[in-house]
């Protein structure tokens, strides 16, 4: 497509000409020599005479009047004559607008050659290859870079390089060029490190993780203080778990970064290795006791593993440092977490989270009077829903679902999340028909709703509808083929019946694949190894789910493969561990009784 078919609209012609001439004004002056103190002194000449004036002026013009390729042209022109480069830089922008890539790439090579040393050139004519894929060309103008960088500064451009190509079609074809271009500096010991991490990060975008890993290892071998390398090991930590070693081996260091401590914790959060998480987090406010971010975090991960005063100590820690800051404070660390986004800081959630230990500790007034903290429109239903289950736990569960049914909707979002609120409050009082009649509703009203039609399916199964469970799950999995726990539930409940052992495998396998690293789903692998008398791989499948998640279900299951390996003191052991947090977790209880281990 050429510029001359296409239009630009502009406000006004001259308000662009204007700004054009004084930014050529300012780049083309040159300073003349001081005049005798007793004269004053004179203003300094300026490269913008009458004929380049009017030349530009009437190129402004033509592109307010839509002729983009006259426009074009004209600054073209003037560019080529003068070597100006915000002319150049101007006509680039022209063709761009027009989405006429030849002539904005014809732009940066005449900008180029009249400005070898501009960066600024190189940078834009790569961004014009690569989004015209025009890959073959990109070799020469990825040497011409870093040829042009500044050797100090060489480094975070090398380092920027994945980012910029993550955009390509073909990610072998990027890597393949990225590493070919950055062959010479992988002999300099200034870029050697940045070179084979950026090389593994497009070998990682291309599917090659294996490559990926190799260079992480090596960059780490090169330089085992750099954290790009350990940066790269977290990325990859999700689909290689071997590359964990890299960073438990950085983390060492007593002089390891805390950012890098932090996004460690961040992934471990991800994979829903909680344990894990707080050993991090518990060195972070250690060593950073007045950032406020990662007491929010700690402390809500203690609670989900029952460490409630633990956890309540956190959450008060938080809430202390947020209030001792100004409202308008913000520390600049926390500016990624998603925890004290807001104008409240966090303090919302924290209020919930001290709601839900005092609930946990059976202080119901204490937990109310949290809940009365919090002062924020947004998150009403939030609120509204932990007093309903405060209700329910004192024996009032028909005020409680009025409670919930009475909560004002602002919108369709707001009433599905409060049916899905009532039967999650149904769920926690065991009330699993109700539970399921509320679901069963909500997918009448928002039908094909992955979510709301999983839930019922698990209410399905509380209720033993065997058959409607297996049928909402396959719906699920017809709906969102990446629903690793649809396809973890149905081979879960398949393998806890003793049913259909080699489907439920491969159906607990595929959930895996999707979820890799996930305790729960691992958890789900070993039982179904268990029920097929594979003991020694379902012991090392338990042991490593329940080291990630110490969950009192995983650790029934656990004991129960000791039990059976006749390692009964080890297996009381890990039941009584988890009895302290959750003693009253169903499975727990079944299987003590079941197993007479009371």
């Amino acid at each position: 497509m050429t510029v001359s078919r296409l239009r630009r609209h502009a406000a006004s012609p001259w308000a662009a000409a204007v700004a054009l001439l004084l930014t050529c004004n300012a780049a083309t002056a040159q300073p003349t020599p001081a005049a005798p103190p007793a004269r004053a002194a004179a203003a300094p000449n300026s490269g913008l005479d009458a004929p380049l004036f009017y030349q530009l002026l009437i190129g402004e013009i033509e592109l307010g009047a839509g002729q983009a390729g006259n426009a074009y042209q004209i600054m073209m022109d003037a560019a080529r004559r003068t070597r100006d480069e915000q002319l150049f830089r101007r006509a680039t922008e022209i063709a761009l607008q027009a989405r006429a890539g030849e002539q904005a790439l014809a732009a940066t090579r005449a900008w180029r050659t009249a400005r070898p040393d501009s960066l600024e050139a190189i940078r834009l004519q790569l961004q014009i290859l690569l989004s015209m894929n025009r890959m073959a060309d990109l070799p020469e103008a990825l040497r011409a870079l870093l040829a042009a960088t500044p050797e100090a500064e060489r480094p975070a451009v090398i380092g920027a390089l994945p980012r910029f190509l993550h955009r390509a079609t073909d990610k072998r074809q990027a890597a393949t060029l990225l590493e070919e271009a950055l062959q010479p500096y992988l002999g300099n010991p200034a870029t050697k490190v940045a070179a084979q991490v950026a090389i593994g990060r497009t070998w990682l975008a291309a599917g090659e993780a294996d490559r990926a890993l190799a260079l992480a290892r090596q960059a780490q071998a090169e330089d085992p203080a750099a954290v790009a390398p350990v940066l790269l090991a977290l990325e990859l930590l999700p689909t290689r778990p071997d590359a964990e070693a890299l960073v438990a081996r950085y983390l060492q260091s007593p002089k390891a970064d805390l950012g890098l401590r932090r996004a460690y914790a961040s992934t471990l959060l991800n994979q829903q290795r909680y344990a894990d998480a707080i050993v991090q987090l518990e060195i972070v406010t250690r060593e950073q006791p007045d950032l406020p971010a990662p007491w929010l975090t700690l402390g809500a991960l203690q609670l989900e593993l029952r460490q409630t005063q633990a956890g309540e100590a956190s959450l008060q820690r938080f809430v202390q440092l947020v209030q001792a800051q100004p409202n308008t404070a913000r520390n600049s660390d926390d500016d990624d977490d998603d925890d004290t986004s807001g104008n409240d800081r966090g303090l919302t959630q924290a209020w919930l989270l001290l709601a839900q230990a005092a609930e946990q500790r059976g202080d119901y007034v204490l937990a109310e009077a949290r809940l009365a903290r919090v002062d924020n429109p947004q998150r009403a239903l939030d609120v509204q829903t932990r007093r309903a289950m405060l209700m329910a736990r004192q024996g009032k569960l028909p005020q409680a679902r009025e409670l919930l049914r009475t909560t004002p909707e602002r919108d369709a979002a707001d009433a599905r999340a409060k049916l899905l609120a009532e039967a999650q409050l149904l769920r926690e009082m065991k009330q699993w028909q109700d539970a399921y009649t509320v679901l069963e509703a909500a997918n009448l009203r928002f039908p094909n709703d992955a979510d709301l039609l999983y839930e019922q399916a698990m209410m399905a199964e509380k209720i033993d509808r065997l058959d409607a469970m297996e049928t909402l799950l396959r719906r699920v999995m017809a709906l969102k083929p990446d629903h690793a726990h649809a396809y973890n539930a149905l081979g879960y409940s398949l393998a806890d019946r003793n049913l259909r052992l080699a489907e439920a495998k491969a159906l607990i396998e595929r959930a895996l694949q999707l979820t890799p690293g996930d305790p729960f789903i691992t958890d789900s692998l070993g039982w179904v190894e268990f029920r097929m008398g594979n003991l020694p791989e379902a012991l090392r499948l338990l042991q490593q789910a329940y080291k990630a998640r110490p969950d009192a279900e995983i650790a029934a299951h656990l004991g129960e493969v000791l039990w059976a390996m006749g390692q009964q003191a080890e297996a009381r052991q890990v039941w009584a561990e988890a009895k302290s947090r959750d003693a009253g977790n169903d499975v727990l209880r079944e299987t003590l009784v079941r197993l007479k281990a009371q």
